[in-house]
């Protein structure tokens, strides 16, 4: 009998204030819908800002007298340093190669010699490749005897690191607007309840009905119109994300991907949402309208 009563008074909701109910059903909607895309966003921003690194490497060159005992144990010392994934060796040849390949010009043939030095191409591990870290790896380089210079791709990590640390807080602060929007919403939703339902409340104190029953049916509310939210938002992303994976050649297609396990997550956080609403509305007001 009691959960009968609890269920049906949870969605009573639906015919005694259809406008708000509406109304917070839409906006936890909205803010999932948002909330998702800055999500995606997020995601696949992080993905191709991956990517750009793992294409950072270090290039240190050597010195033109170097000998082979020196040019072994210049390696060794390199791959000992914390950070460093692999070195590779560049030859004088295989470095005038490289440069025919890129700019179609023999060296040999332009200036009668090779100028360029030997070096290694040193690849960093995950997590390395970041402005701070990278300059630490270069400077140990650097003071390695038998390393003449050492180049990479520094403002490129510069520019990574900065603009993925304002982008990333510039996101949280929307998400964070949005996700108490969303709360603040389903609270004064839930709370038009409670007053609606004073009079009922005050006669079951009054025959010793608890807590938790009383408190029930507005967090099954609130946890409904959660619910309903996050299945509409889920529902939305599903379909403007298969209409571009449609629209967008392959390799585009792989930037707005979304695996299936984030609709459970939409679906989840506006439960959690709808539930933190009415928790809160709870808390305030049930005590203080249901007195007057």
């Amino acid at each position: 009998m009691q959960i009968r009563y609890i269920l049906k008074e949870g969605f009573s909701g639906f015919d005694r204030a259809k406008l708000s109910m509406f109304a917070s059903v839409f906006t936890v909607t909205a803010s999932l819908l948002l909330l998702s895309l800055f999500s995606i966003l997020l995601i696949n921003a992080n993905s191709v800002v991956e990517s750009l690194r793992q294409k950072v490497e270090m290039e240190a060159f050597l010195d033109d007298q170097i000998t082979a005992g020196q040019l072994a144990d210049t390696r060794a010392r390199i791959e000992g340093l914390e950070g460093v994934r692999e070195v590779r060796y560049v030859s004088k040849e295989e470095a005038a190669a490289i440069f025919k390949e890129e700019f179609g010009e023999d060296i040999n043939t332009v200036l009668n010699f090779n100028p360029l030095p030997a070096s290694f191409k040193i690849a960093l591990k995950d997590g390395y490749r970041t402005s701070v870290k990278a300059a630490m790896i270069y400077n140990e380089v650097k003071a390695i005897k038998g390393v003449d210079d050492i180049i990479y791709r520094k403002q490129l990590l510069e520019m990574i690191d900065h603009r993925a640390m304002m982008f990333l807080w510039v996101a949280f602060g929307i998400g964070v607007f949005i996700m108490l929007s969303s709360i603040v919403l389903v609270a004064n939703t839930i709370r038009l309840a409670i007053y609606a339902k004073r009079k009922i409340i005050q006669t079951m104190k009054l025959i010793g009905a608890t807590r938790g029953f009383i408190r029930t049916p507005f967090l099954l509310e609130g946890f409904i119109q959660g619910l309903l939210g996050g299945l509409i938002a889920a529902g939305i992303i599903f379909a403007v994300f298969r209409l571009l994976e449609g629209w967008l050649s392959m390799q585009l297609s792989d930037f707005v991907r979304v695996q299936p396990w984030w609709y459970a997550v939409i679906v989840g956080t506006g439960s959690v949402l709808g539930l933190l609403g009415s928790m809160i509305s709870i808390r305030r007001f049930i005590g203080e309208s249901v007195a007057n």
